[in-house]
């Protein structure tokens, strides 16, 4: 669960926060850190060495909706990732995707992966990202996941002054 459970998804508030995030300050090295509310526990920003990525919305729990109903759940998730693109597109164009399936892979077996595939993975960001670089020094992505069929989708977006690697598969 993040942060952002029960809040209504807006493309114009989630693009003014991606902007926002652009200007954010990310540690130099160290090890990623998850950080809750300090009420709920919920998730609120991961950072680590180069990155913060912080969630942007979240949807209902899944548990016991099945077929239709969660295909069309995982759809509106979607939707909003690309209404979040389009408003981003405005002004740094069209994203390049980077599919994180290799990384993925890599994860699952116990090998060594980026720091930021490992943080994206540690809080169930599993999708593809789509990813922007508005600056020359700064990149942005955004990505839905979710842990299990009945959690929650969640869409996040993260800033970082890295080039976003593709990953390599095992």
């Amino acid at each position: 669960m993040s942060s952002r459970a029960g809040e209504t998804f807006d493309a114009a508030r989630a693009g003014a926060e991606v902007r926002e995030l652009l200007e954010a300050d990310v540690p130099a090295d160290g090890p990623a850190s998850a950080d809750g509310d300090p009420v709920t526990g919920e998730w609120t920003v991961t950072t680590g060495p180069g990155f913060r990525i912080v969630p942007l919305w979240e949807g209902e729990g899944l548990t016991g909706v099945y077929g239709n109903e969660w295909t069309d759940a995982a759809d509106t998730a979607t939707g909003y990732l690309e209404a979040l693109g389009k408003t981003l597109e405005t002004g740094w164009g069209p994203y390049r995707k980077i599919t994180i399936d290799g990384a993925l892979i890599r994860w699952q077996m116990d090998q060594p992966v980026d720091p930021l595939f490992d943080a994206l993975f540690s809080v169930d960001l599993y999708g593809d990202l789509h990813v922007w670089q508005p600056r020359p020094d700064r990149w942005v992505a955004a990505t839905v996941g979710h842990s299990d069929g009945d959690a929650p989708l969640v869409l996040a977006a993260l800033v970082t002054d890295r080039p976003i690697p593709e990953p390599e598969g095992p």
